[in-house]
Parts: structure tokens; C-alpha cells; sequence
């Protein structure tokens, strides 16, 4: 039963709530001090108080300062002021001061239950979002409690307030635009503007005059100068998402932008000026583009001053949880839903699943199941990933020859990543000779340890 902390002195009030509020657990308090006493005692999430305390019970001064010592104590717990009929100015005064809702006198036991149980019911959604907040760090907006999100945090803490230019690794879905506008908000831009541009949603043709602006008459339809991505963040941040895909002859002129920090509209002749900030984020290997030719090594080289790996959802061990939480949480008001949380089934589920759709798709799929669940709880069903596992367990790979060699890359780099490029080292931590290594390193074609042999 939820504790409710009572604060009367009328002992006939008191028998009447109790009998009154029989689902929950009353304890009483005659005058501030006891109220106070037993708010550290019982941690009560919610209070009834009467303002016409001792040693003044004709006034409400001393239950004005139980109620600001109260909030002062626990600024959380949702407090409800008990008034006489003509006390209207009292009761607004005390809401001003913080507390949660008012009740006027004689007592009506349906409309009393019905108040403190919505304050239950608010005190603890709220004990909930703190928590996620605190757990999984969503005032970052970089949600997770794995280590690898909380290494992540703390490198955007030390970065955002330089003006080092960073480049996001990471599979799509898995939010490299919500990292991007992190360490946007913990920089010291935060006032100025956060633009965002998808090089590869925007056809070849138009991306050079969504980036660098254009003036009046530089061709056919351009009837006024207008502005590029780069120009609007003026000040601020410039997300260029999905970098990979910029076309290899608008390169060039980004190169220059980034170096000189000074830009040409199309079809004018005048050098603008731009300060800001530059992230950018792909999902493809940029080194192997490099060796392509498909990218210029001196952009690579550019953008990667610092480089923030954004791992898979599969890799972070209980984060696709604490999301599937945080997004039940935000679609349920959205959606006005009763669903309280997921059943064992689907958390379960939710482990089991590979998520190749990342974020994205654990998203998508809390928000279907959040309308068609039938319950309180959501399950496996809901989810849609019975079907999903199903499918994803038909697709395994049960190949031995793929599974070994697979292995064997992974401990490789990692063994080398672990050496800092040492080729003797690397052959040590594996057990094999340095010829042996050379040659697993071509059997693979490990291209990122081909280029330090």
C-alpha cells in the first residue's frame, strides 16, 4: 500500500480520512515538526495538509511553512492543501508555493480518493521519467546505460565546447543525428542555429545550391538569392549526414569551405565569410572509399579530426530496453494508452533480437505495439517479433567455413587494434608467427591492416 502522510491536529479529520482513504496506508502528523519528522521517516509521495496548523490553526501561516519545508525536503512529493470553504486566496497561495492540488472542507470521501490517487498516479510517472532521465541519460538526448553510451557522453562533454571537427561512424538508425545535435547543445552555440542536411536524399544536381546558396539569375529559376545549409548556421552547427554519398566533384569545394571557412554562392563572385561548427556522420568505410578514389583523402583527413563510433543497438548489451521504456513512455501520452510497461515475453524478445534496423526500428516497433496492445503490459506479439525472430533465426548463417573465418577477422582487428597497429604485438596476442599474420591478414583482405604492412 502507498504511504499518504495526513497533517491534521483535528483527531475526528483524522478518523475520517482514514476510514476514508482505506487503500492506502495513512500516517499522521499533528503539527509541522511531526510532519516533518515523519516526511524523512516514511518518504510519503503524497501529502495532505491541513493549513490551520498549531500553534495558529486560525491562520494558514504555519502550514504555508509546513508546505515550503516540505517541498524544500522532497521537491517531488505532489502535496495537497486541506481548506475551509471561504480560504479561496489561502488555497491559491499555497498552489503558488508549489503544492499540487487543494481540497476544500467538509470532507467527500469519492471526490478525496479521486485527488490522491491522481497524485499517486502523477508522483510516480514522474519517479519513472526521472529515472530513465537519470539512468540513460536522456537529457544528453544519447539514451542507454551500456559503457559504450557512457564513453560516448562523456566524449561529447569534452568536445562540444571546442570547435574540433567531428565525424560520426555509426549503421543507419542507430542516431547519429541525435549524437550530432548533442554535442550541439553542449557546445557554446547552443543559441545559434542546428542545420542538418542529408547528402544523400538531395539529388547531385541541387545539393551544391542547398549547401552553398545561390544568387538571383545564376540560372534558370533562380529568381531571388537565397541562402545555403551553410550560410543558416551561421553561428552555429552544420550536420552533413551521410557524407559518403557527397558527389566526388562537389568534394572540392567543401574542402575549401572547411579549410578557408569561406564560401562562394553559385553564380556569384564575392567571398562570404561563415563561422560555424562542423559534424558530419556516415555509414559507409570512408578509408576503403579513399583507396577507391570514390573520396578525397584530403576531405577524409579534414573531417576526422575526432571520431565518435556509434555503436549497433545489438552491441549495447540492455539498451534496447531502457529505449523500448522511453519510447512506451512518450507514446503512451501521446496516444493517451494505459500501457504500464512490457511482460517478460517481450523484454526477453527485445534482448533476443538483432535489431538490423537499429533505433529506428525499435522505435517503429513500440509505437505499433503501443496501439495494438490489449493489455496493461506488451508483449512478444505486440512487439511483432515473433515473426521477426522467426524470419531472422531462418536467415542464420550455419555455414562453419564463413562462421571460422568471420571469427577470425574479429579477433584479428581487434587484436591489432588492441597491439595500436604493432604487427609483432598483434601476432603475439594471437598466438601465431608474424608470416602467419601476413598471410590471414591477404586471406581476408583486411584492407585497414594492409595499408600498415
Amino acid at each position: 500500500m502507498e504511504k499518504l502522510l495526513i497533517v491534521d491536529d483535528d483527531k475526528g479529520i483524522q478518523k475520517q480520512l482514514k476510514w476514508s482513504l482505506s487503500n492506502f496506508k495513512c500516517v499522521f502528523a499533528d503539527n509541522r515538526e511531526q510532519a516533518i519528522s515523519a516526511l524523512r521517516m516514511h518518504e510519503a509521495n503524497v501529502v495532505l495538509l491541513d493549513l490551520g496548523l498549531p500553534p495558529d490553526p486560525a491562520n494558514a501561516s504555519e502550514g504555508l511553512k509546513a508546505l515550503e519545508q516540505i517541498l524544500s525536503l522532497s521537491p517531488f512529493t505532489k502535496v495537497i492543501v486541506i481548506t475551509g470553504n471561504d480560504d479561496h486566496q489561502v488555497a491559491l497561495a499555497a498552489i503558488a508555493k508549489g503544492a499540487y492540488d487543494f481540497y476544500q472542507k467538509p470532507l467527500d470521501a469519492d471526490v478525496i480518493n479521486i485527488i490522491v490517487k491522481r497524485a499517486f498516479n502523477i508522483a510516480l510517472i514522474e519517479r519513472e521519467n526521472r529515472e530513465i532521465r537519470e539512468l540513460a541519460g536522456v537529457d544528453s538526448g544519447i539514451i542507454g546505460a551500456s559503457d559504450a553510451m557512457d564513453k560516448l557522453r562523456t566524449l561529447i562533454k569534452r568536445i562540444a565546447p571546442t570547435e574540433i571537427t567531428t565525424l560520426l561512424l555509426g549503421e543507419s538508425g542507430t542516431g547519429k543525428e541525435v549524437v550530432a545535435n548533442a554535442i550541439h547543445q553542449q557546445s557554446n552555440r547552443t543559441k545559434k542555429p542546428f542545420i542538418a542536411i542529408n547528402c544523400a536524399s538531395i539529388p547531385e544536381t541541387l545539393l551544391e545550391s542547398e549547401l552553398f546558396g545561390f544568387e538571383k539569375g545564376a540560372y534558370t529559376g533562380a529568381h531571388k538569392t537565397t541562402k545555403g545549409k551553410i550560410e543558416m548556421a551561421q553561428g552555429g552547427t552544420l550536420f552533413l549526414d551521410e557524407i559518403g554519398d557527397m558527389p566526388f566533384n562537389l568534394q572540392a569545394k567543401l574542402l575549401r569551405f572547411l579549410q578557408e571557412r569561406v564560401i562562394e554562392r553559385i553564380g556569384g563572385r564575392q567571398e562570404i565569410s561563415v563561422d560555424v561548427r562542423v559534424v558530419c556522420a556516415t555509414n559507409q568505410n570512408l578509408l576503403e572509399m579513399v583507396e577507391q578514389k570514390a573520396f578525397r583523402e584530403d576531405l577524409y583527413y579534414r573531417i576526422c579530426e575526432m571520431i565518435l563510433p556509434i555503436l549497433p543497438l545489438r552491441d549495447r548489451e540492455y539498451d534496447m530496453v531502457i529505449l523500448a521504456q522511453y519510447f512506451l513512455l512518450q507514446y503512451g501520452k501521446d496516444y493517451n494508452v494505459s500501457v504500464k510497461g512490457f511482460s517478460d515475453s517481450a523484454v526477453s524478445a527485445l534482448k533476443a533480437y538483432k535489431w538490423p534496423g537499429n533505433i529506428r526500428e525499435l522505435q517503429n516497433k513500440v509505437k505499433s505495439a503501443v496501439i495494438m496492445a490489449s493489455g496493461s503490459l506488451i508483449d512478444d506479439v505486440d512487439l511483432g517479433l515473433v515473426w521477426a525472430q522467426s524470419q531472422q533465426a531462418e536467415n542464420l548463417d550455419f555455414n562453419l567455413r564463413v562462421i571460422r573465418e568471420n571469427a577470425e577477422t574479429r579477433a584479428i582487428e581487434k587484436a591489432y587494434a588492441i597491439a595500436e597497429g604493432n604487427m609483432s604485438k598483434t601476432a603475439e596476442l594471437l598466438g601465431i608467427t608474424r608470416p602467419t599474420l601476413y598471410n590471414l591478414v591477404d586471406k581476408h583482405g583486411l584492407q585497414s591492416i594492409h595499408a600498415e604492412k
